[in-house]
């Protein structure tokens, strides 16, 4: 006879529910943070996507946020470029090197009305910092409307490549 057979569903349920919560935070524990002293991070955006059957595009605004997310350093951005779908530069966005301060936040905005990115558009964000660091967040946020129709969703930068510490 198992010790299940005689407890009720709900107790079964209730004690499954305690030993994830006591595993998970087991697995954060593990969890190492990976520092950098700089890298060069990829960020799928689009300027336009389709949709139905006819492949009606619908053009959005694309906003890319990039987070320091180191509570004590500095980082120091070094290039900001957006690309359209066929893989050549469109725009390069940062003129000078520019320094976001510890949990400081920057972003960069592509208009809805501007076209030229495509659904394969992207943004390379190059940062580099002194000392190690946690790499910054980088995200694209798209949003546009066509006809009573509201779109958003979001994409997350990844690195390309890596400086470490």
């Amino acid at each position: 006879m198992t010790l299940t057979k005689n407890m009720p569903r709900g107790m079964i349920a209730v004690a499954m529910v305690l030993a994830l919560l006591c595993i998970a935070p087991l697995n954060a524990v593990g969890a190492e943070v990976q520092l950098s002293q700089g890298q060069t991070l990829y960020v799928p955006v689009y300027s336009l996507i389709y949709s139905g059957d006819r492949e009606r595009p619908i053009y959005l605004a694309v906003t890319v946020s990039i987070r320091n997310t180191d509570p004590a350093h500095s980082i120091k951005l070094t290039g900001v470029y957006y690309y359209y779908s066929e893989g050549k530069q469109i725009r390069r966005f940062l003129e000078k090197p520019m320094t976001l301060a510890p949990m400081a936040t920057t972003r960069y905005v592509v208009k809805e009305s501007d076209k030229a990115g495509g659904s394969g558009a992207n943004f390379l964000v190059r940062w580099q910092s002194q000392t190690p660091v946690n790499p910054p967040l980088t995200e694209g946020i798209m949003i546009g409307t066509a006809s009573q129709l509201g779109i958003s969703f979001s994409t997350r930068g990844v690195a390309i490549v890596t400086t470490q510490p």
